[in-house]
């Protein structure tokens, strides 16, 4: 499959070179020339609805994403990436008579982004081997796609990693996860918010004369081996689901940067049920704003206690639109967006463990009062709702509000086991090529 540019003044390229490249060379998101070839190779809804409980998950996973990857990935090669990617568990948990649970926490780093990082990282490793150079891999964070992305490109071989990150705004699991790495990880701490970061990012991928300088590439969701990969988790929580519901699901999605909600909605697009995509912001509301009817107008990002999804200016938005576009659907008639608050959020942390005895991270509680509240409305529908990191990553949330710290997953340690390495540097772009050039 080729993919395109979403300014449409690069020409089309093929998987392997958009991931090598992260974003194209007139600034855009590479996007599948075919994105729902997964729904024309398996047969259309009926025969993915089938085929998802019929074949075993990594079998049905590779069968699924092949015609993303192919040519430069064979039915083995993908099966083997699926397999190292998938080697912990995504439970689909039962916690309110309406709301079940989509634990995307088991992996390394305890947050969904483990999925999009370890696919990634795997697909790398097989394509840096070609081109007879070091790959610098340039990624910025609000949160948790820092510690996911340094966990998944650990001393690979050919690959450095740059992570920029936002000073006092990562909880301090989630700035060791980063800090506390591998030689060939390289953490900046930039003195400014995530959307600082992400602009000095997309400022380096456009800077010709840099990119003559060094192979530069993206492990944020920009990637198309970061974002599409996100589309396994869906396919393992609907066929958990289909074992004991008939109904569509409402599917809600805590959501920052929207690359996994992008990934949500392609997923349905290339036929996974879906009664209704629900968005769910905190106060950075870019994108609820604008499905309300207002123009598409970033702010100043505003800190909430949901840190990862304090992005004002969403990255994956346009694949979102140009999904809309290519399927001829209209945008409001499968996707709503709202915003909670931090009362809202805290509010339902105690809540639902005091009721169902399950502990919500900040994230996930921002997407099940949303989610509760679509219910409310809807009683007859269910909803499975993505809980998108662990509650021990955020200690400070739990002992300033509630006066305890939450444990950490067994077998997860959440201690500092090495000394912090990390350079502070201004928000401005200039800093940071100055550093690539001397550093990289």
């Amino acid at each position: 499959m080729l993919y395109y540019s979403l300014k449409k003044n690069s020409p089309p390229i093929s998987f392997k070179d958009a991931v090598l490249l992260g974003q194209a060379p007139d600034g855009g998101l590479y996007f599948p020339e075919n994105p729902t070839e997964a729904n024309k190779q398996l047969g259309g809804r009926q025969g993915i609805t089938r085929q998802i409980v019929e074949l075993h998950p990594h079998e049905f996973a590779t069968q699924y994403m092949l015609p993303y990857v192919t040519p430069e990935l064979q039915p083995d090669e993908l099966h083997q990436i699926i397999d190292e990617t998938l080697s912990f568990p995504l439970p689909l948990v039962r916690v309110s008579p309406q709301i079940s649970i989509l634990e995307l926490f088991h992996g390394p780093t305890m947050a969904f982004k483990d999925v999009g990082a370890r696919f990634m990282s795997r697909c790398l490793s097989r394509f840096v081997g070609g081109i007879g150079h070091r790959v610098v891999v340039l990624v910025a964070t609000s949160g948790d796609t820092g510690g996911a992305v340094a966990h998944g490109f650990s001393e690979t071989p050919g690959v450095d990693v740059v992570i920029l990150y936002p000073s006092g705004k990562l909880s301090q699991i989630q700035e060791r996860q980063i800090t506390e790495t591998a030689a060939n990880i390289h953490p900046l701490e930039v003195l400014g918010n995530f959307d600082d970061c992400q602009r000095m990012v997309k400022l380096a991928f456009s800077d010709s004369e840099l990119r003559k300088n060094l192979f530069l590439t993206s492990a944020n969701s920009i990637n198309v081996a970061r974002w599409l990969p996100q589309q396994l988790y869906y396919l393992s929580a609907y066929r958990q689901w289909n074992s004991e519901c008939q109904l569509p699901p409402v599917w809600c999605v805590p959501s920052g940067n929207f690359g996994n909600m992008a990934a949500l909605l392609l997923t349905v697009f290339n036929g996974i049920p879906a009664r209704k995509c629900l968005a769910a912001c905190n106060q950075n509301d870019t994108v609820p704003r604008f499905l309300a009817g207002k123009p598409y107008e970033p702010m100043q990002a505003v800190a909430t206690l949901s840190n990862a999804m304090d992005v004002a200016n969403p990255s994956n938005f346009p694949r979102i639109q140009e999904l809309f576009k290519v399927t001829k659907t209209e945008l409001n008639s499968l996707l709503n967006a709202g915003s909670i608050d931090d009362k809202q959020t805290k509010s339902a942390i105690k809540f639902v463990f005091e009721q169902f005895g399950y502990l919500l991270d900040p994230h996930t509680a921002v997407g099940w009062v949303y989610l509760s509240d679509y219910l409310r409305e809807h009683p007859n529908d269910r909803g499975i709702l993505l809980a998108t990191a662990h509650p021990s990553k955020f200690p400070k949330v739990y002992r300033l509000e509630f006066g305890w710290t939450p444990q950490p997953i067994v077998g997860l340690s959440t201690e500092s086991v090495r000394t912090k390495k990390s350079i502070t540097m201004p928000a401005e772009y200039d800093n940071l090529r100055s550093w690539l050039m001397q550093r990289m």
